[in-house]
């Protein structure tokens, strides 16, 4: 056994305590740490085997098989997922505290317990009485779910061989410690073991495995970086407080597309999936409204309709104002500046308000059209022609440049019920739209605003 100094942000070890962590820059991060020495080659070896026979596979002899998914029971989280739960896969779910995270998992393990196999679930947070109490709350009835409150992870893995359940479930992974380290539960030696065991276990066993993890008060997952790369797919669970959407985006996905979304509606059953999430961000939509501007975003593989809202305003300080929510606050700056050097319109002495209505994040360049609309309509104090969809990215030259996936957002602006799209012109000249729509391209942003209004 022997000591070092861990940082608990990046991971990075050092001999001895550094008040600032050469690697990552976090301060007062480094804490002590007690290791174990490498055993002997042959129980390395051993433990290393789930993931391989030791031997070397000629590539043409390695047959590609697709490996069958099982469904969550629920067809957002399913979308999220790729198409479904893969076996052997690892899966990491993060979010911020209170947000869903334990509901929407609870709900996925009844229902794939009543559509699949048997599911264990392992948590480290709660009781088993009080994982009952919201199970009750969700109707989960009587489905083969095995509850078991527990933070040592070889006890888990114990019950996993008892059990033999077909879907593991661990909540969560910084309250998990293995036998084999001395250090606290969450530091960065204990997740980054419970994390290794747990992926052996799943492809030693083809048995899929779901963990939830913490995030920081800046957003990203709490523990080592290393968290994220051992896993299969990473999962980020997003939502206001103040709304009852909850959003879960991929942003790791060996087995799907990145940027995949899921739209979920928390009510007091749980989470609802939301198959339209286009009409439920428009609902509130107030029409012949100056500053409202209807963007057709891309989500993955999901086009997805929002209300892009502005506000200008004279500003009664030195320093105009510029306040962004749901968007790119730096983006907001360099369309500022195209809108007066390209359009003529000057903003310099005005406060200038730019919200994605509902609570959603956008971050795509398809944005930038609708965002300079939305502006220039509370400038001028004119609204945009109803029914009008807009998308298209924005250079710095003031040209409208074309974006990926056209037909597919004008199929979902079609569908509900809008008339007319101002896209930019390569995307008008690669197709017709569909039937009713009408298309009109635009090649700059003087072009764009006369279209408009």
């Amino acid at each position: 056994m022997k000591s070092v100094f861990a940082c608990q942000s990046c991971g990075a070890q050092a001999p001895k305590w550094l008040g600032r962590c050469s690697d990552c820059g976090a301060w007062n991060s480094f804490v002590e740490e007690t290791v174990e020495k490498p055993g002997k080659a042959t129980e390395r070896r051993s433990a290393a085997e789930p993931l391989g026979g030791g031997k070397a596979t000629r590539y043409a002899d390695v047959d590609a098989v697709v490996s069958t998914r099982f469904s969550s029971g629920i067809s957002e989280f399913d979308r999220v997922l790729g198409g479904g739960i893969v076996p052997g896969s690892l899966v990491l779910l993060g979010g911020e505290p209170g947000i869903g995270k334990s509901t929407l998992l609870l709900q996925a393990a009844a229902a794939f317990a009543r559509d699949t196999g048997p599911v264990l679930y392992a948590s480290g947070e709660e009781s088993e009485h009080q994982v009952k109490m919201r199970g009750e709350r969700l109707g989960v009835g009587d489905a083969p779910l095995f509850l078991l409150a527990e933070t040592c992870i070889e006890r888990i893995l114990e019950e996993v061989d008892r059990v033999r359940p077909a879907l593991v479930i661990v909540d969560s992974i910084q309250t998990v410690f293995s036998l084999k380290m001395a250090s606290a539960p969450g530091s960065v030696g204990q997740v980054r073991q419970a994390a290794t065991d747990l992926l052996f276990t799943a492809k030693g066993r083809n048995l899929p495995v779901f963990v939830v993890g913490h995030v920081t008060k800046d957003g990203s997952l709490a523990g080592p970086k290393v968290l994220e790369h051992v896993v299969d797919t990473v999962l980020y669970f997003e939502g206001d407080r103040h709304h009852a959407h909850r959003v879960v985006r991929a942003v790791k996905n060996r087995f799907g597309a990145i940027s995949e979304l899921g739209v979920f509606e928390m009510t007091g059953q749980g989470l609802q999936a939301v198959l339209n999430p286009s009409a439920m961000f428009l609902a509130e939509r107030p029409e012949n409204v100056p500053g409202s501007a209807v963007l057709c975003c891309l989500e993955g593989s999901r086009p997805i309709l929002v209300e892009v809202q502005a506000l200008v305003g004279t500003s009664t300080l030195g320093n105009a104002r510029r306040t962004v929510s749901g968007l790119d606050p730096t983006r907001l700056s360099l369309l500022l500046a195209v809108l007066d050097k390209r359009a003529g319109l000057n903003l310099a002495t005005d406060d200038v308000y730019v919200n994605v209505a509902g609570g959603m994040t956008v971050d795509e360049p398809a944005a930038d059209l609708a965002i300079l609309a939305a502006v220039a309509s509370s400038l001028r104090n004119r609204p945009l022609h109803p029914n009008t969809v807009v998308f298209g990215e924005v250079g710095l030259a003031g040209e409208v440049r074309a974006t990926s996936q056209a037909p597919l957002r004008l199929r979902e602006a079609a569908q509900l019920g809008f008339t007319r799209c101002v896209v930019p012109d390569g995307n008008a000249t690669a197709g017709d739209g569909p039937k009713g729509m009408e298309v009109v391209g635009v090649r700059t942003i003087g072009e764009a605003l006369d279209a408009l209004m």
